[in-house]
Formats: C-alpha cells, structure tokens, sequence
C-alpha cells in the first residue's frame, strides 16, 4: 500500500531492507510457532528449514543477522515461543527453603536390576561405589542394595547404623532385584531410553527416565580406563554434537552421563578413537 501510495518505483535500499526484514519476521514468526507446536525441531534446523521455505519471499538473510534479529523481536508470536523455551527460573534459585523442608535430601534414585552380582560389580568395581545398606526381603522375594560414592572409612558396621548413614547420604543409588529375573533371558527392564524391552507389541517406547550421572576430575582419563574394562559405550567423549562428556552403560542397560568436574574441554582423539571434529550430530535418547 505505502509502495502504490508513493508513485515512486525507486525506493531506497533502506526502506528495501525494513520490508524484507518485516516480511521475514512475519514468516519466521508463523513458521517457528508451527514448529513450536509439534515440538519437532531444535534451534538451528528450525533456522535453516526457515530459510529454504521463506527463500521464494526473497528474503535471505546470514545467521548471525538471524539470531540478533529473533532475540531483540517484540512480536507477540516471537516472544510467546522464546517464553516456552526460556523461562525466568531465578525464583527457585533464591531465598530460604520452605519451612519444613531444611533437613531434606536428595537420598536415592531406585533402578531394579537383572543380576544383582553383576550390578553391584559395575557400580563398585567400575565406577568406585561403595555398598553402604542393603536389606533381604524374601517373604516378598526381592533385596534392594544402597550403593554411593564415599570413604570406604565411613562404612558402617552394623545394619543400624548402616541404615542411619545410608538415610543421611545424598546421592545414592538403590538396586533392587526381584528374585529369578538373574534366569530369565536377554534384557528385562526397560530402561527408558527409545528401549522396546517389556513393551507388548515390540514397539520402542518414548520413556521419561534418562540417565544417572556422575562427575570425574577427566571425563577422558575416566573413558579410558572405562573402555579398559570392558564397558559398553552409549556416547564417547567426542561423539555426538556435545564434545567432552560421555555416556555408559550399566549391566542393564541404563546410561550412566559422566561429565566433568570444571569446564567441558574436548581432547583431540577420545578411547575409541573419535576425533573431537568428528561424531554425529546431536540425538534425543529418548526417541
């Protein structure tokens, strides 16, 4: 309408680039708020499947201009999505805990586990644990084994005073094994993770649990003596979009993150000998 009202068939490069960038904002808006819908994209290939849709508008614009352009939009579509992905968190990193609430503890996550013997070898012999409580229920046919990394010193001796340090020890990890699964065949938990173990239809499933995790002074150091006992490998350090972290997997099957204690710094060549340009893209575990 301002280009009819005008007369004028030659209109300045600026006005040129403020009607691109209106028209971009319109487009990238609609189409972001598509996207954002089905949860189906990441970011940067939101950003490049924009630029291949809207690229018969004419408007091409680089990424760097992109990004400054989508964080300073005040659009209402615009600023709906970044409110989805972005939230203002900084309430629940201040103030007191709530009355009531000042002695809790994060004090375990329960996995149950095929072969307690073989777990327990992994979490103590691999990764260094500790087995600090454990209770045998056989009138309900199954134990459950507290394991966490501390001092071999503060073991307690007795099942009392195991129970009051378990009970008071953040971080641990309770396996729980139901007698006879150690004789059924092949995997029998699902671990959560794009896994069809248990499903009735074979199908893989979408599950909520992820992984457990655990820091290491050399997320590279660790990986090699991991990769010189035998562990399975999810992620190397260097594998996947995310350099200098790593993922294993326990007897079952469950992934065990391992990340650094300071700044996530990739090596050249990881334990099984990923270059750190190398390795795919980023991938959802659960999927």
């Amino acid at each position: 309408r301002i280009m009819r009202s005008s007369g004028n068939k030659i209109l300045s490069e600026r006005f040129r680039t403020t009607m691109k960038i209106a028209l971009f904002a319109s487009t990238t808006a609609t189409l972001l708020a598509r996207k954002a819908a089905t949860s189906a994209f990441t970011a940067p290939q939101s950003l490049q499947t924009i630029f291949r849709q809207i690229r018969g508008n004419e408007v091409v614009l680089a990424s760097s201009n992109v990004s400054r352009f989508l964080a300073s939009s005040s659009s209402s579509a615009d600023q709906e999505i970044h409110e989805g992905q972005m939230l203002d968190v900084s309430r629940f990193m201040s103030g007191n805990r709530p009355e009531g609430t000042e002695d809790y503890i994060m004090q375990q996550t329960m996995v149950r586990v095929k072969d307690p013997e073989k777990s327990l070898a992994f979490y103590c012999d691999v990764l260094g644990f500790k087995l600090i409580h454990y209770s045998e229920f056989p009138q309900w046919k199954f134990n459950v084994y507290f394991v966490a990394p501390v001092d071999p010193s503060t073991v307690k001796a007795t099942r009392s005073e195991r129970w009051n340090h378990c009970m008071t020890t953040p971080g641990c990890i309770e396996l729980t094994w139901n007698y006879g699964s150690e004789k059924e065949e092949g995997k029998v938990y699902n671990t959560g993770n794009a896994d069809a173990t248990g499903t009735s239809d074979g199908e893989k499933v979408r599950g909520g649990f992820g992984h457990i995790g655990i820091t290491v002074p050399n997320v590279y150091t660790a990986c090699e003596r991991f990769h010189s006992l035998g562990v399975e490998f999810h992620k190397s350090p260097n594998s996947g979009g995310m350099k200098g972290l790593a993922f294993i997997k326990d007897p079952d099957g469950y992934l065990i993150e391992v990340l650094p204690q300071g700044e996530m710094v990739a090596e050249p060549v990881d334990c099984l000998g990923v270059a750190a340009d190398g390795g795919e893209g980023y991938k959802d575990n659960s999927k």
